[in-house]
């Protein structure tokens, strides 16, 4: 009987006692409230927002337009002149401008030169610009740029959703190895106290010498202290991960303490992060948005090195319209137009070769990073699913070795429960145990880290 009451009493359960909760808040399920609701996502979209709103704004560059310049003036009741200047501008695509006017002028001191008959004078006419702005000019360039700032805002989107994504899962591991250590201490508090009973009543008995209950009662104090040390990093890890929990409208969440982390986060990070083998192995460096980021950047320039080069060409700008009363309008008179030449050059060019030269140097620069981006990105990669596939070796020997040393304390326990063993080396078989699962805990949290870095260098936030 008194075999039978040892085993009964120091027998510990040694398996780390977890409760199932009645509400797991899964890694995915998280990631998606992130994903959809965080204010810094949605201010990240703001900057996609504003790029259409600056490729509106180029376009409107090509809008027609409708002028009307009307002056008069009267003095002691004569009037001087009365003149309407009214135009419909058409600009097109190649700096060319079509352009359709009336003019209705008069008056006792009217300049000659803008004397227009009694109905009127209508003027259909275009404006073709022979050097500088032919093939390319600034609204031209502004519009390709705005439409190349879509695709790099769009890459700055994803990288900036990637950051915040990496963050709050760094939140999520550290609350989920902190509720683990939790869940753990908790554990072993309780074997702690339950082995400490029953040493004060083997004491009691006269089986056991007053001293076991000294030693007995340094093991629950020191679990005592840590499982207050753990619980405070809970709660502090629960308040850093509500930092990324939001809802609709800008309402934030807090995690309660009925929610719990996803125990089978080992078995599904990989797939939520898509950071498995067949993941990566179809990934493309050139699809990445630093790299998408970068060549847009580039393809911006190049556009700003067209019209910096464009700048060089003279200025040459001719404009021919036909002119005619409004009730002679569909009769057509070869003689009756208004030609004019608009020339300037710059002697030296200074100005403009330097723009060039800046440009070009720019675009350089910009192409040696591109090329650095590519071989370290390429490395990072690699780099990162090494140590993902050795922690992955590293946590299997872990669990065996909590497996062994769980062994090591159950039979130390029966050797006790026959009078061959003692208290001090239960105990430090257990403290052998513990030091191996909280070892297990944060390689596990390693192995979670690492995938996330990996997604955060392939930045796939979709």
């Amino acid at each position: 009987m008194k075999r039978l009451f040892y085993l009964l009493l120091f027998f510990s359960i040694v398996t780390q006692g977890q409760e199932t909760a009645s509400k797991e808040l899964s890694y995915n399920e998280f990631l998606g409230y992130v994903k959809k609701y965080h204010p810094l996502v949605k201010n990240a979209q703001l900057e996609l927002n504003k790029a259409q709103a600056e490729l509106m704004m180029a376009r409107g560059s090509f809008d027609p337009k409708i002028e009307v310049d009307y002056a008069q003036k009267q003095f002691k009741g004569k009037e001087y002149y009365s003149i309407l200047n009214s135009s419909f501008k058409i600009p097109t695509w190649y700096g060319v401008e079509i352009k359709a006017g009336f003019d209705d002028n008069e008056g006792y001191y009217l300049n000659p030169q803008n004397t227009t008959p009694a109905q009127g004078l209508t003027s259909l006419g275009i404006s073709v610009p022979l050097g500088q702005g032919l093939w390319i000019n600034k609204r031209m360039a502004d519009l390709r740029k705005a439409k190349m700032q879509i695709e790099l805002s769009t890459a700055e989107v994803k990288l900036e959703a990637i950051g915040v994504l990496y963050d709050a899962s760094l939140a999520y591991f550290n609350w989920k190895k902190n509720y683990e250590e939790v869940q753990l201490y908790e554990n072993y508090t309780k074997n702690a106290k339950k082995r400490n009973a029953g040493i004060q009543s083997l004491i009691q008995q006269g089986d056991k010498p007053a001293i076991d209950s000294v030693e007995s009662g340094i093991i629950v104090k020191n679990r005592i202290l840590s499982l207050e040390d753990s619980k405070l990093k809970l709660i502090k890890a629960k308040l850093e991960l509500s930092n990324f929990l939001w809802l609709e409208n800008a309402v934030p969440m807090e995690i309660s303490d009925e929610l719990i982390p996803e125990t089978q986060l080992e078995n599904t990070i990989q797939e939520t992060l898509k950071t498995n083998n067949l993941a990566t192995d179809g990934f493309s460096i050139e699809n990445h948005p630093k790299i998408n980021a970068l060549q847009s950047k580039i393809d911006i320039l190049n556009v700003e090195r067209k019209l910096n080069a464009n700048e060089l060409l003279p200025k040459i700008d001719i404009g021919y319209s036909y002119l005619s009363e409004p009730k002679y309008f569909n009769e057509f008179e070869t003689d009756d137009y208004k030609i004019g030449l608009d020339f300037s050059f710059p002697l030296f060019l200074r100005k403009e070769r330097g723009k060039l030269k800046l440009t070009k140097f720019k675009i350089q620069e910009t192409e040696y990073i591109l090329d650095a981006e590519k071989i370290q990105l390429a490395n990072k990669i690699e780099a990162q699913k090494t140590e993902i596939t050795s922690l992955a070796k590293q946590l299997k020997l872990i669990k065996d070795l909590s497996k062994d040393n769980q062994t090591m304390l159950q039979s130390e326990e029966r050797l006790f429960s026959f009078g061959e063993s003692s208290l001090f080396l239960i105990n430090t078989r257990e403290n052998n145990l513990v030091s191996a699962q909280l070892a297990q805990i944060n390689l596990a949290n390693r192995f979670y880290i690492s995938n996330s870095e990996l997604f955060k260098i392939m930045a796939n936030p979709n």
